[in-house]
């Protein structure tokens, strides 16, 4: 079938009176071919019948083509990292594009997962928060987070420690309060028994930790909940905070010490995880946040003192000993002699 653009060109030489051998050198065909297409009715068709049909369109430079070797590279070695941690880590490399390529780059290039098939509900300011613990492994060791994140505003807060004791969770619990400037009405719980370690059971060997917890939750005022998350129909108020740092801040990072670690992770919470636009609520988390601090519990007058769990041994303080000086002992004639004077 003779091509759109073809048609066009046969029909406009004939109009214009050129004989069917000038067409046909024109059109690059024999004039036994110019002659076929007349005759089987090729110029009676509507010019417009047939779609346009374009070719792939050549790829447009961008700003990003010079910096998709390292999103490659960063998420061969770590796939869950973030398109807001990729769009920081190649503009310090000197990318000075948007981050909207960037974003829309990582999601062709990383297939997602697939959604769960759950609908969650909203909790009201003030009224839950969620506790969870995770293992991260470093060059030095193991080290625990613990991450307490509030229901409704989905403000965080997140502390690394050194063990995974019931010790811990009150400690971290206690500055999470106090950082938050209060205490939500209920917490909800994923991982309480691992918290249980061997020398924190009492004489007996029973374990003694799920009654001072009550004792500790009465002291802050607050409700204990179990996370349910697997229902048929809804999973509840039930956050997933362990993935989200470790794909937005633990992966790919470099740290020096225990002291470096939770200093790092305090200035991510500060500048990326407590202000960005969080997915579900399309909000920042800190705007939220200031509506729900007035809804949170206050604070307990003292910290919890707990008549169970073995206090924290007190650092000893060493004795400096300062080393005798030997003095060479001499009659006062000696040195009347020496600065020249008469026995």
């Amino acid at each position: 079938m003779i091509g759109w653009e073809t048609r066009v060109l046969l029909r406009h030489y004939l109009e214009q009176g050129q004989t069917k051998t000038a067409v046909a050198e024109q059109l690059g065909v024999s004039r036994r071919t110019v002659h076929y297409w007349i005759e089987t009715g090729q110029l009676d068709r509507d010019v417009s019948e047939e779609t346009v049909r374009y070719g792939p369109r050549a790829p447009v430079p961008t700003k990003l083509d010079a910096y998709k070797g390292i999103i490659g590279e960063r998420l061969a070695e770590y796939p869950e990292l973030t398109a807001v941690r990729l769009f920081a880590e190649i503009k310090a490399a000197g990318y000075g594009g948007g981050y909207t390529q960037v974003k829309a780059y990582v999601r062709r290039v990383r297939p997602r997962p697939p959604e769960e098939p759950v609908v969650r509900f909203e909790t009201a300011p003030g009224h839950q928060g969620q506790v969870d613990f995770a293992d991260f492994r470093l060059p030095w060791g193991k080290r625990y987070a613990l991450l307490v994140v509030l229901g409704y505003s989905r403000q965080l807060w997140l502390r690394f420690f050194t063990r995974k004791t019931m010790a811990h969770v009150f400690e971290g619990l206690e500055s999470a309060f106090a950082s938050f400037g209060g205490v939500p009405s209920e917490l909800l719980f994923d991982q309480m028994k691992a918290v249980i370690t061997q020398d924190e059971r009492d004489a007996g060997g029973r374990v003694t930790e799920n009654a001072e917890f009550l004792r500790f939750a009465h002291h802050w005022d607050f409700r204990v909940r179990a996370c349910r998350p697997y229902r048929a129909k809804t999973k509840g108020k039930v956050e997933r905070p362990v993935s989200y740092v470790r794909s937005s801040f633990f992966y790919g990072r470099t740290f020096t010490s225990d002291s470096d670690l939770n200093a790092q992770a305090q200035h991510w919470l500060d500048t990326v995880a407590n202000v960005r636009i969080h997915g579900t609520l399309k909000e920042r988390p800190v705007d939220r946040f200031e509506r729900e601090l007035g809804d949170l519990k206050p604070l307990a007058l003292r910290p919890y003192r707990s008549y169970v769990l073995s206090p924290k041994p007190k650092k000893q303080r060493t004795q400096t000993i300062v080393p005798l000086i030997e003095v060479e002992r001499r009659a006062l004639e000696t040195y009347a002699q020496l600065a020249g004077g008469v026995r």
